[in-house]
């Protein structure tokens, strides 16, 4: 080996650690970079879309999901709840969902894309509390007429299973509707409404 071979070999191990460590480099530049073009927990908060799993929701249980900071009820009704519905349309202030608190596309007697499944947020529309569910065995508390729905503590606003606010009560209006979209049968996105494909 001569003398002008050892730098040339030298060069090239010194070429080869100076390019490893560039793209060593370069990698870990490129993480954070790419990390924080994701959505952020305060995006997310402000308004990014959820993908919510239902299921596991057995009929008539209700499933509480945080979206946008505010509680979203997404209920599997059954068979008399869905009757209930139906019945109940002389008691409520505004049965046709008259008032924009819900996606066109919700805007039917279910206010729901699929009768069985309901998805509301969780806040009354009068101050802003968060009301209960009361089934239609607790009639001794809510009345002899009450056919099931969601009772406000606070003020005393009733709304029917599908978050239509009945007469004579402090809330103005239904219970609002987000939008969403079923992307399988049991998987719905919260915040987005395109369509796919």
């Amino acid at each position: 080996m001569t003398q002008e071979q050892k730098p040339s070999s030298t060069r090239r191990r010194l070429l080869v650690v100076t390019s490893a460590a560039g793209g060593a480099a370069t990698l870990g530049a490129a993480v954070p970079f790419v990390s924080s073009m994701l959505p952020s927990e305060k995006a997310r908060a402000a308004g990014a879309p959820i993908e919510v799993d239902i299921s596991k929701l057995q009929p008539g249980e209700l499933g509480i999901f945080e979206w946008r900071g505010k509680p979203v009820w997404i209920l599997k009704r059954t068979p008399e709840m869905l009757d209930s519905i139906k019945q109940g349309a002389a008691k409520l202030a505004d049965p046709e969902s008259s008032v924009a608190q819900q996606p066109d596309y919700a805007k039917n007697e279910f206010r729901s894309i699929k009768p069985e499944i309901a998805i509301m947020v969780g806040i009354c529309t009068h101050l802003g509390c968060s009301p209960k569910e009361k089934t239609a065995e607790e009639k001794a508390e809510m009345g002899a007429d009450w056919a099931g729905g969601f009772y406000c503590p606070c003020h005393g606003s009733k709304f029917d299973f599908a978050g239509r606010v009945y007469k004579g009560v402090p809330a103005p209006i239904n219970l609002e509707v987000p939008p969403h979209t079923f992307v399988t049968e049991n998987t719905v996105v919260i915040g987005d409404d395109r369509k796919e494909g």
